[in-house]
Protein backbone atom coordinates (compact mmCIF):
# COMPACT_ATOMS: atom_id res chain seq x y z
CA UNK A 1 0.00 0.00 0.00
CA UNK A 2 1.48 3.36 -0.98
CA UNK A 3 1.95 6.28 1.39
CA UNK A 4 -0.53 8.27 -0.70
CA UNK A 5 -3.21 5.63 -0.22
CA UNK A 6 -2.62 5.59 3.55
CA UNK A 7 -2.91 9.36 3.70
CA UNK A 8 -6.15 9.32 1.72
CA UNK A 9 -7.62 6.65 4.02
CA UNK A 10 -6.56 8.60 7.09
CA UNK A 11 -8.18 11.76 5.75
CA UNK A 12 -11.42 9.93 4.93
CA UNK A 13 -11.48 8.22 8.34
CA UNK A 14 -10.91 11.55 10.04
CA UNK A 15 -13.71 13.16 8.08
CA UNK A 16 -16.08 10.32 8.95
CA UNK A 17 -15.19 10.58 12.65
CA UNK A 18 -15.72 14.33 12.57
CA UNK A 19 -19.11 13.87 10.92
CA UNK A 20 -20.16 11.33 13.56
CA UNK A 21 -19.00 13.63 16.35
CA UNK A 22 -20.96 16.52 14.86
CA UNK A 23 -24.19 14.55 14.35
CA UNK A 24 -25.63 15.02 17.87
CA UNK A 25 -25.21 18.80 17.59
CA UNK A 26 -27.05 18.89 14.28
CA UNK A 27 -29.72 16.47 15.52
CA UNK A 28 -30.43 18.40 18.71
CA UNK A 29 -34.00 19.70 18.69
CA UNK A 30 -35.54 22.81 20.21
CA UNK A 31 -37.86 21.77 23.01
CA UNK A 32 -40.98 23.92 22.91
CA UNK A 33 -43.05 24.01 26.10
CA UNK A 34 -46.70 24.25 25.04
CA UNK A 35 -49.46 25.00 27.57
CA UNK A 36 -52.86 23.70 26.51
CA UNK A 37 -56.39 22.74 27.53
CA UNK A 38 -56.90 20.60 24.44
CA UNK A 39 -58.48 17.22 25.05
CA UNK A 40 -56.03 14.39 25.75
CA UNK A 41 -56.91 12.54 22.56
CA UNK A 42 -55.96 15.60 20.49
CA UNK A 43 -52.44 15.94 21.85
CA UNK A 44 -50.66 13.13 20.02
CA UNK A 45 -52.12 13.86 16.54
CA UNK A 46 -51.31 17.59 16.93
CA UNK A 47 -47.76 16.89 18.09
CA UNK A 48 -47.04 14.36 15.32
CA UNK A 49 -48.43 16.57 12.56
CA UNK A 50 -46.49 19.66 13.64
CA UNK A 51 -43.22 17.83 14.25
CA UNK A 52 -43.46 16.08 10.88
CA UNK A 53 -43.42 19.52 9.22
CA UNK A 54 -40.91 20.98 11.71
CA UNK A 55 -38.41 18.21 12.49
CA UNK A 56 -36.06 20.51 14.43
CA UNK A 57 -38.72 21.29 17.06
CA UNK A 58 -40.11 18.98 19.73
CA UNK A 59 -43.35 19.77 21.58
CA UNK A 60 -43.48 19.24 25.34
CA UNK A 61 -47.11 19.50 26.43
CA UNK A 62 -48.30 20.92 29.75
CA UNK A 63 -52.00 20.04 29.78
CA UNK A 64 -54.83 20.67 32.23
CA UNK A 65 -58.34 22.12 32.34
CA UNK A 66 -58.86 25.68 31.11
CA UNK A 67 -59.04 27.27 34.56
CA UNK A 68 -55.96 25.46 35.87
CA UNK A 69 -53.85 26.31 32.80
CA UNK A 70 -54.90 29.96 32.91
CA UNK A 71 -54.13 30.22 36.63
CA UNK A 72 -50.73 28.58 36.10
CA UNK A 73 -49.80 31.01 33.32
CA UNK A 74 -50.79 34.02 35.43
CA UNK A 75 -48.92 32.68 38.47
CA UNK A 76 -45.81 32.36 36.28
CA UNK A 77 -46.23 35.82 34.77
CA UNK A 78 -42.90 37.19 36.07
CA UNK A 79 -40.99 33.99 35.34
CA UNK A 80 -42.74 32.31 32.40
CA UNK A 81 -42.16 28.60 31.85
CA UNK A 82 -44.38 28.27 28.80
CA UNK A 83 -43.16 29.18 25.33
CA UNK A 84 -46.57 29.23 23.67
CA UNK A 85 -50.26 28.59 24.33
CA UNK A 86 -51.99 26.27 21.85
CA UNK A 87 -55.62 25.58 22.69
CA UNK A 88 -56.93 27.80 25.51
CA UNK A 89 -60.16 29.84 25.79
CA UNK A 90 -59.91 33.26 24.15
CA UNK A 91 -61.49 35.03 27.12
CA UNK A 92 -58.70 33.70 29.37
CA UNK A 93 -56.00 34.59 26.86
CA UNK A 94 -57.57 38.02 26.39
CA UNK A 95 -56.96 38.71 30.08
CA UNK A 96 -53.31 37.78 29.58
CA UNK A 97 -53.07 40.17 26.63
CA UNK A 98 -54.38 42.97 28.84
CA UNK A 99 -51.72 42.07 31.44
CA UNK A 100 -48.93 42.31 28.85
CA UNK A 101 -48.16 38.59 29.05
CA UNK A 102 -48.25 37.86 25.32
CA UNK A 103 -45.72 38.43 22.55
CA UNK A 104 -47.46 40.31 19.69
CA UNK A 105 -47.09 38.34 16.47
CA UNK A 106 -49.18 37.98 13.34
CA UNK A 107 -48.53 34.48 11.98
CA UNK A 108 -47.87 33.82 8.32
CA UNK A 109 -51.20 32.94 6.75
CA UNK A 110 -53.31 34.75 9.36
CA UNK A 111 -54.79 37.01 6.67
CA UNK A 112 -56.55 34.00 5.15
CA UNK A 113 -58.50 33.25 8.35
CA UNK A 114 -62.04 34.38 9.15
CA UNK A 115 -61.91 37.87 10.72
CA UNK A 116 -63.73 36.70 13.86
CA UNK A 117 -60.76 34.46 14.62
CA UNK A 118 -58.26 37.36 14.74
CA UNK A 119 -57.47 39.38 17.87
CA UNK A 120 -58.06 42.65 16.01
CA UNK A 121 -54.68 44.00 17.13
CA UNK A 122 -51.68 44.87 14.94
CA UNK A 123 -49.67 42.71 15.35
CA UNK A 124 -52.10 40.08 16.63
CA UNK A 125 -51.93 39.06 20.28
CA UNK A 126 -53.68 35.74 19.62
CA UNK A 127 -55.13 33.75 16.74
CA UNK A 128 -58.32 31.68 16.93
CA UNK A 129 -58.49 27.98 16.17
CA UNK A 130 -62.06 26.75 16.68
CA UNK A 131 -65.31 27.93 18.26
CA UNK A 132 -68.15 26.53 20.33
CA UNK A 133 -71.55 28.10 21.00
CA UNK A 134 -74.61 27.89 23.21
CA UNK A 135 -77.94 26.91 21.67
CA UNK A 136 -81.48 26.22 22.88
CA UNK A 137 -82.27 22.50 23.05
CA UNK A 138 -86.07 22.17 22.85
CA UNK A 139 -87.82 18.85 23.54
CA UNK A 140 -90.61 18.68 20.96
CA UNK A 141 -92.26 15.61 22.53
CA UNK A 142 -92.59 17.30 25.93
CA UNK A 143 -93.78 20.47 24.21
CA UNK A 144 -96.54 18.55 22.44
CA UNK A 145 -97.68 16.98 25.71
CA UNK A 146 -97.90 20.32 27.45
CA UNK A 147 -99.03 22.24 24.37
CA UNK A 148 -96.03 24.56 24.68
CA UNK A 149 -95.05 26.85 21.83
CA UNK A 150 -91.58 26.79 20.30
CA UNK A 151 -89.40 29.77 21.27
CA UNK A 152 -87.66 31.64 18.47
CA UNK A 153 -85.83 34.26 20.53
CA UNK A 154 -84.10 34.66 23.87
CA UNK A 155 -86.92 37.01 24.86
CA UNK A 156 -89.43 34.19 24.33
CA UNK A 157 -87.80 32.23 27.15
CA UNK A 158 -89.23 34.70 29.67
CA UNK A 159 -92.83 33.75 28.81
CA UNK A 160 -94.84 32.42 31.78
CA UNK A 161 -95.59 29.15 29.95
CA UNK A 162 -91.96 28.08 30.52
CA UNK A 163 -92.13 28.45 34.32
CA UNK A 164 -89.63 26.05 36.00
CA UNK A 165 -88.95 24.26 32.71
CA UNK A 166 -85.55 25.70 31.69
CA UNK A 167 -82.05 24.65 32.73
CA UNK A 168 -78.78 26.37 31.81
CA UNK A 169 -75.12 26.21 32.84
CA UNK A 170 -73.96 28.16 35.88
CA UNK A 171 -71.58 30.79 34.44
CA UNK A 172 -69.42 30.73 37.55
CA UNK A 173 -68.49 27.08 36.93
CA UNK A 174 -69.11 26.57 33.20
CA UNK A 175 -67.44 28.28 30.26
CA UNK A 176 -70.57 27.66 28.20
CA UNK A 177 -72.62 29.41 30.88
CA UNK A 178 -70.31 32.41 30.96
CA UNK A 179 -70.16 32.85 27.19
CA UNK A 180 -73.97 32.83 27.15
CA UNK A 181 -74.31 35.48 29.85
CA UNK A 182 -71.53 37.61 28.36
CA UNK A 183 -73.25 37.54 24.95
CA UNK A 184 -76.55 38.70 26.47
CA UNK A 185 -74.85 41.62 28.19
CA UNK A 186 -72.93 42.60 25.06
CA UNK A 187 -75.84 42.38 22.62
CA UNK A 188 -78.61 43.75 24.85
CA UNK A 189 -76.54 46.23 26.84
CA UNK A 190 -75.92 45.71 30.54
CA UNK A 191 -79.10 47.27 31.92
CA UNK A 192 -81.37 45.40 29.52
CA UNK A 193 -79.27 42.25 29.84
CA UNK A 194 -79.69 42.05 33.62
CA UNK A 195 -83.38 42.85 33.27
CA UNK A 196 -83.71 39.95 30.80
CA UNK A 197 -81.88 37.59 33.17
CA UNK A 198 -84.14 38.68 36.05
CA UNK A 199 -87.15 37.64 33.97
CA UNK A 200 -85.48 34.45 32.72
CA UNK A 201 -84.64 33.50 36.31
CA UNK A 202 -88.35 33.13 37.04
CA UNK A 203 -88.48 30.26 34.52
CA UNK A 204 -85.19 28.60 35.48
CA UNK A 205 -85.53 25.27 37.26
CA UNK A 206 -81.83 24.98 37.98
CA UNK A 207 -78.40 26.31 37.04
CA UNK A 208 -76.16 23.30 36.37
CA UNK A 209 -72.37 23.06 36.70
CA UNK A 210 -71.87 21.77 33.15
CA UNK A 211 -72.16 23.09 29.62
CA UNK A 212 -73.36 19.74 28.25
CA UNK A 213 -75.87 18.70 30.93
CA UNK A 214 -78.72 21.11 30.03
CA UNK A 215 -79.15 19.62 26.55
CA UNK A 216 -78.82 16.12 28.01
CA UNK A 217 -81.62 16.84 30.50
CA UNK A 218 -83.78 18.26 27.71
CA UNK A 219 -83.02 15.20 25.58
CA UNK A 220 -84.21 12.90 28.36
CA UNK A 221 -87.40 14.91 28.83
CA UNK A 222 -86.38 15.88 32.36
CA UNK A 223 -86.73 19.51 31.28
CA UNK A 224 -88.48 21.13 28.35
CA UNK A 225 -85.61 23.46 27.48
CA UNK A 226 -81.86 23.31 27.98
CA UNK A 227 -79.52 26.18 27.13
CA UNK A 228 -76.29 24.36 26.39
CA UNK A 229 -73.39 23.33 24.21
CA UNK A 230 -74.02 23.15 20.46
CA UNK A 231 -72.24 19.86 19.79
CA UNK A 232 -73.93 18.12 22.72
CA UNK A 233 -77.35 19.12 21.46
CA UNK A 234 -76.54 17.72 18.01
CA UNK A 235 -75.18 14.46 19.41
CA UNK A 236 -78.23 13.92 21.64
CA UNK A 237 -80.53 14.48 18.66
CA UNK A 238 -78.47 12.00 16.62
CA UNK A 239 -78.96 9.42 19.37
CA UNK A 240 -82.70 9.76 18.77
CA UNK A 241 -83.80 12.37 21.29
CA UNK A 242 -86.83 14.47 20.21
CA UNK A 243 -84.79 17.67 20.24
CA UNK A 244 -84.87 20.73 18.05
CA UNK A 245 -81.81 22.95 18.17
CA UNK A 246 -83.02 26.54 18.14
CA UNK A 247 -80.81 29.50 17.21
CA UNK A 248 -82.45 32.52 18.86
CA UNK A 249 -82.85 35.38 16.43
CA UNK A 250 -80.84 37.82 18.60
CA UNK A 251 -77.75 35.68 18.03
CA UNK A 252 -75.60 33.16 19.88
CA UNK A 253 -72.78 33.59 22.33
CA UNK A 254 -69.53 31.85 21.49
CA UNK A 255 -66.06 31.15 22.79
CA UNK A 256 -63.00 30.01 20.89
CA UNK A 257 -59.73 28.26 21.53
CA UNK A 258 -56.68 30.25 20.52
CA UNK A 259 -52.92 30.22 20.00
CA UNK A 260 -50.65 32.86 21.55
CA UNK A 261 -46.92 33.26 22.16
CA UNK A 262 -45.87 33.87 25.77
CA UNK A 263 -43.79 37.01 26.26
CA UNK A 264 -40.35 36.16 27.58
CA UNK A 265 -40.02 32.83 25.78
CA UNK A 266 -36.41 31.83 25.16
CA UNK A 267 -37.52 29.94 22.06
CA UNK A 268 -39.19 32.76 20.16
CA UNK A 269 -38.33 31.58 16.65
CA UNK A 270 -39.60 28.07 17.35
CA UNK A 271 -42.75 29.51 18.95
CA UNK A 272 -43.34 31.61 15.83
CA UNK A 273 -43.06 28.47 13.69
CA UNK A 274 -45.75 26.81 15.77
CA UNK A 275 -47.94 29.93 15.58
CA UNK A 276 -47.49 29.94 11.80
CA UNK A 277 -48.35 26.24 11.54
CA UNK A 278 -51.41 26.68 13.78
CA UNK A 279 -53.00 28.93 11.12
CA UNK A 280 -52.55 26.48 8.25
CA UNK A 281 -55.29 24.56 6.53
CA UNK A 282 -53.69 21.32 7.73
CA UNK A 283 -53.92 22.45 11.36
CA UNK A 284 -57.52 23.57 10.92
CA UNK A 285 -58.42 20.19 9.46
CA UNK A 286 -57.20 18.70 12.75
CA UNK A 287 -59.28 21.20 14.75
CA UNK A 288 -62.32 20.28 12.65
CA UNK A 289 -62.15 16.68 13.85
CA UNK A 290 -63.37 17.97 17.22
CA UNK A 291 -65.12 21.27 16.49
CA UNK A 292 -67.50 21.96 13.58
CA UNK A 293 -66.49 25.64 13.35
CA UNK A 294 -62.84 26.47 12.72
CA UNK A 295 -60.84 29.52 11.66
CA UNK A 296 -59.91 28.49 8.12
CA UNK A 297 -62.61 29.27 5.51
CA UNK A 298 -64.02 26.22 3.79
CA UNK A 299 -62.79 23.72 6.38
CA UNK A 300 -65.86 22.12 7.96
CA UNK A 301 -66.81 18.81 9.45
CA UNK A 302 -70.40 19.25 10.54
CA UNK A 303 -71.70 16.33 12.62
CA UNK A 304 -75.18 14.94 11.97
CA UNK A 305 -78.00 17.25 13.08
CA UNK A 306 -75.65 20.20 13.60
CA UNK A 307 -77.28 23.43 12.31
CA UNK A 308 -75.63 24.25 8.99
CA UNK A 309 -76.22 28.00 9.35
CA UNK A 310 -75.09 28.32 12.98
CA UNK A 311 -71.98 30.36 12.17
CA UNK A 312 -74.16 33.16 10.81
CA UNK A 313 -75.85 33.38 14.21
CA UNK A 314 -72.62 34.05 16.13
CA UNK A 315 -72.68 37.49 17.74
CA UNK A 316 -69.62 39.72 17.55
CA UNK A 317 -67.73 38.84 20.69
CA UNK A 318 -65.27 41.09 22.50
CA UNK A 319 -63.16 38.49 24.30
CA UNK A 320 -61.05 41.09 26.08
CA UNK A 321 -64.23 42.65 27.48
CA UNK A 322 -65.34 39.17 28.54
CA UNK A 323 -62.09 38.57 30.39
CA UNK A 324 -61.76 42.04 31.91
CA UNK A 325 -65.30 42.01 33.28
CA UNK A 326 -65.53 38.34 34.27
CA UNK A 327 -65.12 38.78 38.04
CA UNK A 328 -67.56 41.68 38.19
CA UNK A 329 -70.19 39.90 36.08
CA UNK A 330 -69.93 36.64 37.99
CA UNK A 331 -70.16 38.41 41.34
CA UNK A 332 -73.34 40.18 40.22
CA UNK A 333 -74.79 37.01 38.70
CA UNK A 334 -74.09 35.01 41.88
CA UNK A 335 -75.69 37.66 44.06
CA UNK A 336 -78.85 37.64 41.96
CA UNK A 337 -79.34 34.02 40.92
CA UNK A 338 -77.17 31.55 42.81
CA UNK A 339 -80.11 30.41 44.93
CA UNK A 340 -81.17 28.13 42.05
CA UNK A 341 -77.74 26.63 41.44
CA UNK A 342 -77.38 22.86 41.61
CA UNK A 343 -75.31 21.54 44.52
CA UNK A 344 -71.67 21.13 43.54
CA UNK A 345 -70.38 17.57 43.36
CA UNK A 346 -68.04 16.72 46.23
Amino acid sequence: MTIGTLIRRAVLAGAAAAALAATPAFAQKTKLTVYTALENDQLDPFKKAFEADNPTIEIAWVRDSTGVVAAKLIAEKDNPRADIIWGLAASNVGAMAAMGMLEPYTPAGAAALKPAFRSGKTPDTWIGMDAYLSVVCFNTAEAAKGKKTKPVSWADLTKPEYKDSIVMPNPASSGTGYLTVAAWLQTMGEEAGWKFMDALHQNIAQYIHSGSAPCVQAAKGERLIGIGLDTRGASEKTKGAPLELILPKEGLGSEMEVTAIVKGTKNLEAAKKLADWATTKKANELYAKTYPIVAYPGVTNLPPNYPADIEKAMVKNDVEWMSKNRDRILAEWTKRYDGKSAPKAK
